[in-house]
């Protein structure tokens, strides 16, 4: 514990018990999404760097986002690191890179900084101290002296009997002496915050009134542990006192701690935010997600080439918050139309299964976009060069004009860029080792419908559409007898692209060019 902590504690033997009760209950509050009128909305998504950011974490994360950017707010990322025990290596810039990365960025943050910093807990100890010291003066908190060995009999001797576990608040009522006499022996006790009988109610913009009587069922909580550092119920009241948190959006399970943390508003005489609770994000089965499932971190989506937009798009739309449930929304959308106060109380419940279908409509968007078909076809080539770099017998597939004739083609048909360098795609990039053999069984005129294909590329334009071309091809069969039209796409299917099935045989022409096409079937007749 910091030095000035026991500073702190030798005041509060001068403070003494006070004689009145700890102010009046709180003004009830009226379901309304503003505050008073031009107070500033400032949200914030407080996470633990535990762990990586999840799709849970994203959800909360969007409609904080949403909620600011709807009411011309702030949205504040914070870190709640104070359980120094847990936190994960990387963890902390993982959360901010991937709110990035999903096109959330924070307002303020502790990479970009801002005017209520720092933005990690762990640097905040000085203001928990003070409103720990405010809280002995008035009587409101006390130290403990009870050790973890007894804490956890207490523990076991409560489940043994079927009894939710409680502290017993034995050190609520020491004196003056007795806390004097145990300071001398333990310096570094814990302080914890004396419950009230009455805790106050509130009006939640989700689950609506809400009254949670905590002092009956559970024990006084520790707020500032013997190391000096903050329990969650102290730290996320004093920050968003401190960093003028208009509204609270967080997950349900925070609803039934509200009480406790209004009771801790109301005796540092300090007014509290609004509060949204959110109901759960579940597996489509209803079960809940789970940071062991490796397939639910941002990083996952991010590397295996889901769109941010998709992501956004499937969490939100299985939910609620919006007039109606709608595939393919973008950002901007998602803000323009949604509405606090149409958030229910239900589980939204995620199919995964269904996210390359929205991903197939993002990327579908983004490819009909000029500008950003460009910046697909970078990455498009970064991905061919990864998958196909020493395999590429010819550089001038990776040409841009190439890339995004593939890309105008293939749209609405991929679901993910990656898709396009899958060994079903590969003809794209490489030419297929085909055997005269596999072309025979298909047709015994080989070389008449090979010579034919040269034929009409001989005739054609350069600049052949795929539905020019789907009825040359139809030609193509003409005064071959027994040879049906749909074997002969099958061997040019073949020939073409190693593949017996994939692409419309006109696409595969436009999507390779004449002189690629010319030089594949050439390569058949010399077989």
């Amino acid at each position: 514990m910091p030095s000035h902590m026991a500073a702190l504690l030798k005041r509060f033997l001068k403070f003494g018990r006070p004689s009145t009760a700890l102010g009046s209950g709180l003004a009830r509050r009226k379901a309304t999404l503003g505050t008073s009128p031009g107070a500033a909305v400032r949200v914030r998504f407080a996470p633990s760097p535990t762990g990586f950011l999840h799709l849970g974490g994203l959800r909360t994360a969007l409609y904080n986002y949403i909620f600011a950017k709807k009411h011309q707010g702030s949205f504040i990322l914070r870190l709640e690191d104070t359980d120094q025990t847990r936190l994960v290596p990387g963890a902390a810039e993982n959360i901010e890179d991937m709110l990035e990365w999903a096109g959330i960025p924070p307002d303020e943050s502790p990479r970009r900084g801002g005017p209520a910093g720092p933005y990690q807990q762990s640097q905040r100890l000085e203001l928990y101290a003070q409103a720990t010291e405010a809280l002995l003066k008035t009587g409101a908190a006390y130290p403990c002296f009870c050790s973890p060995q007894r804490l956890e009999l207490l523990k076991k001797e409560a489940l043994r009997n079927r009894q939710t576990p409680r502290y017993d608040n034995r050190c609520r009522n020491l004196s003056q002496k007795q806390v004097a006499q145990k300071l001398a022996k333990d310096p570094k006790p814990a302080i914890r915050f004396r419950l009230e009988e009455a805790a106050p109610a509130f009006q939640d913009l989700v689950y609506g009134w809400n009254r949670h009587e905590v002092a009956s069922v559970e024990g006084d909580p520790v707020i500032l542990k013997s190391d000096g550092f903050p329990t969650y119920h102290l730290a996320c009241v004093v920050d968003d006192h401190h960093m003028g948190i208009s509204h609270v959006l967080r997950g349900s399970e925070w609803l039934v701690s509200t009480s406790k943390h209004l009771l801790l508003y109301q005796a540092l005489g300090w007014q509290p935010p609004q509060f949204a609770h959110l109901p759960l994000l579940l597996n489509r089965d209803g079960s809940k997600l789970s940071k062991r499932q490796g397939d639910i971190f941002l990083k996952h989506f991010a590397t295996v080439g889901f769109l941010p937009d998709a992501l956004l798009d499937i969490i939100t739309n299985c939910g609620s918050g919006f007039a109606e449930k709608q595939m393919g929304r973008t950002l901007p959308e998602l803000i323009t139309q949604f509405n606090l106060m149409r958030v229910t109380c239900h589980s939204a419940l995620l199919d995964l299964e269904k996210l390359p279908e929205f991903n197939r409509l993002h990327l579908q968007r983004l490819v009909s976009s000029e500008t950003q078909r460009h910046q697909l076809v970078r990455t498009l080539q970064a991905l061919v060069e990864e998958a196909f770099g020493s395999q590429l017998q010819d550089r001038d597939i990776l040409d841009p004009a190439y890339m995004e004739r593939v890309l105008l083609l293939r749209q609405g048909h991929i679901c993910r860029l990656q898709d396009l360098v899958s060994p079903a795609y590969s003809y794209l990039w490489t030419r297929p080792a085909v055997d005269r053999a596999q072309l025979s069984a298909i047709s015994e005129n080989v070389d008449v419908i090979a010579k034919r294909m040269l034929g009409l590329l001989e005739r054609s334009s350069t600049s052949l559409t795929q539905e020019v071309l789907s009825g040359e091809l139809k030609k193509l069969s003409e005064g071959l007898e027994g040879t049906k039209h749909s074997n002969i796409m099958k061997l040019l299917r073949l020939a073409l692209s190693g593949q017996t099935q994939g692409p419309p045989v006109a696409e595969m022409m436009v999507s390779l060019g004449p002189k690629e096409v010319r030089e594949r079937i050439q390569k058949v007749l010399s077989s």
